[in-house]
């Protein structure tokens, strides 16, 4: 029951950080006329690596364990390897493009969708049954997200953004199909360092081939190295490591429904900086969401 409930616990924060990085994200494109989309991503897999190493070295001495960072067995190396194509690769183009194009809340509400894909996703790749009460419990969730985002401004945005963000809803059920592949066999720590290194190295071509000139344009205040860190620390880590650890206790599709709570903390987080605007239908849609999750998790 206490691992139960500290995963529930760590799934939470996960959904928080992501729901406040479609805002960040959003603010950092407004305030930072340099920042690309590939440049962005870097930044944030190259924060993310340089914290999780050394973490994990420190871990690993703590535990006395050799195996705290272990290489990937011969037969699981494709499977990383897709994995971090998938997300952080694919993905995050997906979806930083798609927020540099929409609203952060309409971003959140499209990215918000994917649980109600995965169950059918591992139905269809594992046979896993799908209950009623997930699909119910989606559904209803997804109500509470419309309610959220139907005051106005929130569905600002166009035709390109959006297919974007579909396109990343789509890759983020295929990654979490593969993830179910290693997940049972490695640390969600582990998984998380191998996905950012990997994706990192898919990056950085793109980076230094089209964007090398602009990181002399950026700004480098102290605001947007806050921005930077929370997205590669908060974001790219541990919002990562919390939701793989959520899979392997709870099972991909019942972790998926969390994700349906991602608009909650983006309203939230662009009400406190002025993006967003209070209104009573989005307090309704909050209960709704958060009633809807309830009813998912029901066995």
């Amino acid at each position: 029951m206490k691992n139960r409930t500290l995963t529930y616990i760590l799934v939470t924060l996960a959904i928080i950080f992501w729901g406040v990085s479609f805002i960040f994200t959003k603010e950092l494109f407004l305030t930072e006329a340099a920042m690309s989309v590939t440049l962005l991503i870097t930044l944030r897999l190259a924060v993310a690596s340089v914290v999780m190493l050394p973490s994990l070295a420190l871990l690993r001495h703590l535990r006395h364990d050799s195996r705290w960072l272990p290489r990937p067995r011969r037969k699981d190396i494709k499977w990383f390897l897709l994995l971090a194509l998938t997300e952080p690769f694919i993905y995050h183009l997906c979806e930083t493009t798609g927020v540099q194009l929409v609203s952060g809340s309409l971003a959140a509400v499209i990215i918000a969708t994917i649980p109600l894909f995965v169950p059918f996703g591992m139905w269809l790749a594992y046979r896993e049954r799908v209950r009623g009460s997930m699909v119910g419990g989606v559904l209803l969730s997804l109500g509470g997200v419309v309610l959220i985002l139907a005051g106005g401004e929130g569905f600002a945005g166009n035709l390109h953004g959006m297919l974007f963000l579909c396109g990343a809803v789509v890759i983020a059920v295929v990654c979490t199909l593969l993830l179910v592949k290693v997940v049972g066999h490695y640390n969600p720590l582990v998984i998380t360092t191998y996905q950012n290194l990997i994706g990192l190295v898919y990056f950085l071509p793109l980076v230094l081939a089209f964007d090398g000139g602009h990181l002399t344009q950026l700004s480098w205040s102290p605001r947007m190295l806050a921005l930077l860190l929370t997205l590669g620390i908060c974001c790219s880590t541990l919002a990562y490591a919390f939701y793989n650890v959520a899979v392997k206790n709870l099972g991909a599709s019942r972790a998926s429904i969390f994700s349906n709570a991602i608009p909650i903390f983006s309203l939230l987080a662009a009400l406190l900086i002025g993006q967003e605007t209070f209104s009573w239908s989005k307090c309704v849609g909050v209960v709704v969401v958060i009633a809807g999750v309830v009813l998912a998790q029901r066995r």
